[in-house]
């Protein structure tokens, strides 16, 4: 069974080709629904057949690798990149203005934390009746312009690792992770149709959330996720201010 092994990964593999299929093809609206077409289809399969932690795995390891594929498109690229990715340029120039005072949005909680909330509330709606397809859509988007930052931020600075290191900073990645464990969960009522149309057997084949074994899979992924957006708002309100100081040489860079 090579395939069931393969297949958790497939997503990864294909975001750089999303990427560069919307970059062929122009325009910002492309690489949202490529990016999502690369992840759900996989997504979907794992679920229906009952391989929850695998789906999340597929999740996660898709938002890297068109994480790392955007930076890198951003940092050698940063024009280019900015007229693919959607809202890109307007987080990169908040996030340099941010990086060089150490004021703004990203360090206000009164301001973030609405956002933040605004996102949740909006990925859940999206995800829930859609089997996870518009949520997986959303956080390709969110994904995307993060890491155009990042890229953008590489590419004011050419030489230095830090922007590579620490563009991401951790209560983003928390977030992103919580999102992913999220969207899974929410993905499998509108699936379960497609689970029993794939022939598991009636008794005691997979039930909504709950494995083979008996295993309640939502309960425990929703505890994670709860306390990874936990951490993201209290990591983000405590070291914004100093992750600003500490990339703030990279512009300053000559």
């Amino acid at each position: 069974m090579a395939a069931e092994r393969i297949l958790p990964i497939v997503p990864a593999l294909l975001a750089p080709l999303a990427v560069g299929l919307a970059r062929a093809l122009g325009g910002p609206v492309f690489l949202p629904i490529l990016a999502t077409l690369a992840a759900w289809p996989v997504m979907t399969i794992l679920l229906v057949r009952g391989r929850r932690p695998a789906a999340v795995l597929a999740v996660l390891g898709w938002a890297v690798s068109l994480s790392v594929t955007v930076i890198a498109l951003a940092a050698t690229a940063p024009s280019e990149a900015g007229m693919l990715i959607l809202n890109g340029p307007a987080y990169r120039d908040e996030m340099f203005g941010f990086i060089r005072t150490g004021a703004g949005r990203e360090a206000d909680p009164g301001r973030f934390v609405p956002l933040h909330l605004l996102h949740l509330a909006l990925f859940v709606l999206l995800a829930l009746p859609s089997g996870g397809l518009l949520g997986i859509g959303m956080g390709a988007a969110l994904v995307a312009y993060m890491s155009f930052y990042v890229g953008a931020l590489a590419a004011a600075c050419p030489g230095m690792a830090l922007p590579f290191v620490a563009g991401w900073p951790p209560w983003a990645i928390a977030r992103v992770a919580g999102f992913v464990l999220i969207g899974v969960v929410l993905a499998e009522p509108a699936l379960a149709i497609l689970r029993r149309r794939a022939g598991a057997p009636a008794e005691p084949g997979p039930r909504i959330w709950i494995d083979a074994a008996g295993r309640r899979f939502a309960p425990r992924a929703l505890v994670v996720a709860v306390v990874l957006l936990a951490a993201d708002v209290a990591l983000k309100a405590w070291l914004a201010p100093q992750w600003a100081g500490l990339l703030r040489g990279c512009l300053s860079a000559p």
